[in-house]
């Protein structure tokens, strides 16, 4: 499958199969944060990895946004090792761990492997499930599993702005 297939193809799954995730997969899936590129690349990316019982039930003590998911990574970054615009002090934390995801969600779809990258969740409780230091911030929590045969793209999966909507303006 080529990347646009790929990508067009690749839908957030709401309703995964109670199957585990094949140790291969979940290596290819952290290989390609690993290869996600970072500012100045400092890989301020760090991962919990939760695939056991207990690590998933701490999960939904942080968000409804579960569905019965198998695996999931809790994408954080380490603000201690972030670069900084000079210009305001904005840390790339949040985007560098955004990119990791990224490659991560769509790594996963190339092995059969389905998504859902969950933004709702309650940080606080987040660092006490997982006992987290508070240099280490979460940014995105991606379920994840092989799809359930019930589960389908919403109905919106398909639907998409104009690119005269998403271009600002003519190149200058």
């Amino acid at each position: 499958m080529d990347f646009m297939e790929l990508a067009k193809a690749r839908y957030s799954v709401r309703k995964f199969d109670p199957r585990p995730v094949e140790e291969e997969k979940v290596e290819a899936i952290l290989a390609a944060a690993l290869a996600a590129p970072t500012a100045k690349n400092l890989q301020p990316q760090r991962l919990l990895v939760l695939k056991s019982r207990e690590a998933l039930e701490k999960l939904t003590h942080v968000t409804g946004c579960t569905y019965g998911c198998p695996l999931a990574f809790v994408v954080c970054y380490d603000e201690s090792v972030c670069w900084h615009r000079s210009f305001d002090g904005k840390s790339s934390g949040d985007v560098d761990a955004s990119i990791v995801t990224t490659h991560m969600m769509l790594a996963g779809w190339e092995q059969g492997i389905g998504s859902t990258w969950v933004m709702a969740f309650d940080p606080a409780a987040l660092r006490r499930e997982y006992h987290l230091p508070e240099n280490i911030r979460p940014t995105a929590i991606l379920v994840m599993g092989y799809a359930a045969p019930a589960a389908l793209p919403s109905p919106n999966h398909a639907a998409s702005i104009t690119r005269d909507q998403m271009v600002a303006g003519e190149s200058f």
